[in-house]
């Protein structure tokens, strides 16, 4: 059997265009298989990265650092599965939380419905609610964090 190998080149090409290809969609995954080659690609649609260099000055550096170190020991949620995140049990219904509120463990924080089946998102700490990523209705995937809790 005499195979034909293609040169690198060619592999990158084809890899650009589909990347290209799935800017802009909602698919998180996709994987390629030809002959012997296998190729995955992973992406989180929606999540817009960007680098940032901080500069601290001798007067408020001190806090910021302090500050920044609170941040850090949030807690994330993160949606278990791919699906419609859901901040509220119903339209009318008011949220589950809003930011500032106190959660507790096993405290319903969201619904996430998938395959037509509503999924409890619970608190995995006791805390603060920091941040909320998303909003009611959006698709969000596995992996994806839907809202930070600081701990108490």
């Amino acid at each position: 059997m005499n195979v034909r190998k293609q040169p690198l080149s060619s592999w990158l090409e084809r890899i650009e265009d589909i990347i290209h290809i799935l800017e802009g969609s909602t698919v998180g995954e996709i994987e390629l298989t030809e002959g012997e080659t296998e190729i995955i690609i992973r992406r989180s649609p929606g999540l817009v990265l960007t680098a940032s260099t901080a500069v601290l000055s001798t007067q408020t550096g001190e806090a910021d650092a302090r500050r920044a170190a609170k941040a850090d020991q949030s807690i994330p949620i993160v949606a278990p599965l791919t699906g419609v995140y859901y901040a509220a049990a119903s339209p009318t219904a008011p949220p589950f939380v809003s930011v500032g509120d106190l959660v507790h463990v096993g405290q319903v924080v969201a619904l996430i419905e998938a395959m037509k089946v509503f999924n409890e998102i619970t608190a995995e700490a006791t805390g603060h609610v920091v941040a909320i990523m998303d909003t009611n209705g959006t698709v969000v995937q596995k992996g994806d964090v839907l809202l930070c809790i600081e701990p108490i």
